[in-house]
């Protein structure tokens, strides 16, 4: 067993990019983030950690960090000893990367937070609980008042400031100063990604984040508090999705916080489906 990093995003694709297409919805993340810095190399400053662990031809664990984010770790599930997990977190301490923690499906969050602890004498706690979600075609909801649009920069620091509320609400750890956060949406109004339920006024907020061959994940979605409860963001999702399908897309992706039993629930009346569970765990 071997482990291999990569120094640019188009390596590491040739290396683990069949096994994270062979479960695109699944893996939409990991696969999303690093076709999107083969893109856009220069927007990953510092460079990323990437890294795949073959046994003879055969992968059997990836990650991908994008610092000050968490590792994000793939296994194949071929590798119950943690091994593999045991070589990234050497090369990563041997490095001296900063990791704030870990996410990735629910057995291989776990393999990584044990083997990082164990070499690092950390703790690790479980944070936010995930379960991704996809959708291949659109089942309509009741429609509210307004329509969705695309966000345009005059509305630069409403998203923001709405983005900086989201993050407070559904992420843990470090979310960004309001600065950092607005640079990071200007970049999204640019690239034509952020869309806004309009109902006379911005109501609610949706993105369209890390396209793949045949998908792109949808996210975040925020409404204000005083706009709930209306099925904006019901209908922003819906409409989204569709407009995703519609491009030529097969399948739209989301992820879910299983602490909010609401939002799970709403996915699903618009014909999202689960794929698969996803674990943070942080450490300290």
């Amino acid at each position: 067993m071997n482990l291999q990093t990569y120094p640019s995003a188009e390596e590491f694709l040739k290396a683990a990019g069949p096994v994270l297409e062979a479960e695109e919805a699944a893996n939409n993340l990991m696969y999303g983030l690093a076709l999107w810095v083969r893109r856009f190399p220069e927007r990953f400053q510092p460079p990323p950690y990437a890294g795949v662990v073959h046994r003879a031809a055969e992968l059997q664990a990836a990650a991908l960090m994008t610092p000050p984010h968490n590792l994000i770790v793939l296994s194949t599930g071929n590798d119950s000893s943690g091994k593999a997990f045991d070589l990234v977190a050497r090369n990563l301490r041997q490095e001296g990367w900063t990791v704030p923690g870990v996410l990735g499906p629910k057995d291989a969050a776990l393999a990584f937070a044990k083997a990082w602890c164990s070499l690092t004498g950390e703790a690790y706690a479980l944070g936010v609980r995930e379960r991704v979600y996809a959708l291949r075609q659109v089942t309509q909801p009741p429609q509210p008042p307004g329509r969705m649009r695309l966000a345009s920069l005059d509305e630069l620091d409403l998203i923001a400031a709405w983005l900086y509320q989201f993050h407070r609400e559904a992420t843990t750890g470090d979310h960004g100063t309001l600065e950092e956060l607005r640079d990071g949406a200007q970049l999204k109004i640019q690239d034509q990604h952020f869309f806004l339920w309009e109902d006379g006024a911005p109501v609610a907020l949706a993105g369209k984040t890390r396209p793949t061959p045949n998908g792109c994940c949808i996210g975040p979605v925020y409404t204000p508090l005083e706009f709930r409860r209306k099925g904006y963001a019901t209908a922003l999702t819906a409409a989204l999705s569709q407009l995703l399908l519609d491009e030529g897309k097969q399948f739209t992706a989301l992820f879910t916080d299983l602490g909010n039993p609401v939002s799970n629930s709403i996915y699903q009346k618009i014909g999202y489906r689960p794929v698969c569970d996803f674990d943070e765990y942080r450490f300290g």
